[in-house]
């Protein structure tokens, strides 16, 4: 039996809150927090939970009030398998998970989907971010990265609710992790750092939680339908985004893996452009997976830069 990695990580363990989703109905949402400080807030990217951020909390929470949850559908949170997502959805709730537990500017430390969602939220409601940093953001993306994703995003969700239905997911539960493993190991610089341990805890949700195999690929067929309607053209979300990265008025570091086969650093270098007030940096030796392929230098960058834009009350050196 393995520990429990909540109560292993935060002083009160895995705790819940409850907000109202975009449709308006409650939701409860995981969260740990751990430390004292200023709040700071860590988002995960597509088809993965908190434990991504393993080997940030810690040291982060030096500094912080450190609150890391699970997203609406992701990791414990709850997964409203009975309603379809809205476009966007991820942004309303965001502004709600940090209303309901702070009252004050926060730090937003987000990768990947969880770094274009506060880039829209910094957007539209710039009161509530004192401070961004985005990880390898898929602003401008212009396919799926993963061929696996392509490929949930195409099966009807329908079947694949089946699959959660009848839990067949635990049923093969050593599969889906080596399959989980490899495609982990695939966005890592150093493969090798990945232990068994970890590959228990990324693939958990998707073995042991029914519902999260559904909603990650609703959300993928979601980007889907969002890259497509970029590419023809019509109305979508990502197009609004990268039409208002000028708007984001709050101190901001781009960090960006320079070896990133997902999402190339030149997409950093073009962020960097499009946000006035942000700085750039990328980090050597990183692939996609930066929030533990390179957690010390994402820290270490972190902090210096929360120091040298005065976010941080009394300095400690990592």
């Amino acid at each position: 039996m393995k520990k429990d990695w909540w109560q292993a990580n935060f002083p009160k363990g895995r705790q819940q809150v409850t907000i109202s989703d975009s449709h308006g109905y409650p939701v409860q949402i995981a969260y740990g927090e751990v430390g004292t400080g200023k709040p700071l807030f860590l988002l995960h990217g597509l088809g993965s939970w908190s434990y991504n951020w393993r080997s940030s909390i810690q040291p982060l929470s030096e500094h912080f009030r450190v609150i890391c949850f699970d997203a609406k559908g992701y990791g414990f949170s709850e997964k409203s398998l009975w309603r379809r997502e809205k476009k966007g959805h991820q942004i309303l709730e965001l502004e709600r998970i940090i209303l309901a537990l702070c009252d004050e500017p926060v730090v937003l430390l987000a990768e990947s989907l969880g770094g274009l969602v506060s880039l829209a939220l910094a957007q539209n409601n710039p009161e509530l971010i004192g401070r961004l940093v985005v990880v390898n953001v898929p602003v401008f993306a212009e396919r799926l990265p993963h061929w696996g994703m392509w490929l949930l995003s195409q099966i009807p969700l329908e079947l694949i609710q089946t699959v959660d239905t009848l839990r067949l997911n635990y049923l093969f539960a050593p599969l889906v992790r080596e399959l989980m493993a490899t495609e982990r190991r695939g966005v890592m610089f150093d493969p090798s750092k990945l232990t068994e341990d970890d590959v228990y805890w990324i693939a958990y949700p998707y073995t042991d939680i029914p519902g999260t195999l559904t909603k990650v690929a609703e959300e993928l067929q979601i980007a889907a339908q969002e890259i497509q309607d970029l590419q023809e053209n019509k109305p979508n979300l990502l197009s609004t985004i990268q039409q208002n990265l000028h708007k984001i008025e709050c101190p901001t570091l781009i960090l960006w893996g320079e070896q990133d086969s997902w999402f190339p650093a030149e997409h950093g270098t073009k962020l960097h452009k499009h946000i006035p007030n942000s700085q750039l940096k990328i980090l050597a030796n990183c692939c996609h997976d930066a929030s533990f392929g390179s957690s010390e230098e994402l820290n270490s960058e972190v902090i210096s830069f929360l120091r040298n834009t005065n976010f941080l009350e009394h300095p400690k050196l990592i």
